[in-house]
């Protein structure tokens, strides 16, 4: 599939993706993998980790050379939302703001539908 999805990467997350897929020995093809998972706290869960094996229908997003990879089921929990890059004071991470989510866990990485 191609970049028709509704997911959206801000400014920070692409930066942030782009510096930690340059610092890995074997960059060939890496993407973030976004992907919804059932679990944690609130009933879903976000997962991320790079990922070289890309399948026939992910979709893929790109900005500024950073590449995310989201499997078809995962991107209907993510319709909408953006991937963002916090950096603060009490630490750094990945963040998505969904507004499927109706709530969301303490940790920020766990939601469910209302």
């Amino acid at each position: 599939m191609s970049d028709t999805a509704t997911f959206s990467l801000s400014a920070s997350a692409a930066a942030r993706i782009a510096e930690i897929v340059s610092a890995q020995p074997d960059q060939t093809g890496l993407a973030l993998r976004v992907s919804v998972l059932a679990g944690g706290c609130n009933g879903f869960q976000y997962q991320f980790k790079l990922d070289s094996t890309v399948e026939p229908d992910d979709v893929h997003i790109e900005r500024d050379g950073a590449r995310v990879v989201v499997d078809p089921t995962s991107l209907e929990l993510l319709e909408g939302a953006e991937l963002d890059f916090i950096d603060k004071l009490m630490g750094a991470h990945f963040a998505v703001t969904n507004p499927n989510a109706a709530s969301s866990c303490g940790c920020g990485t766990s939601f469910s539908l209302a």
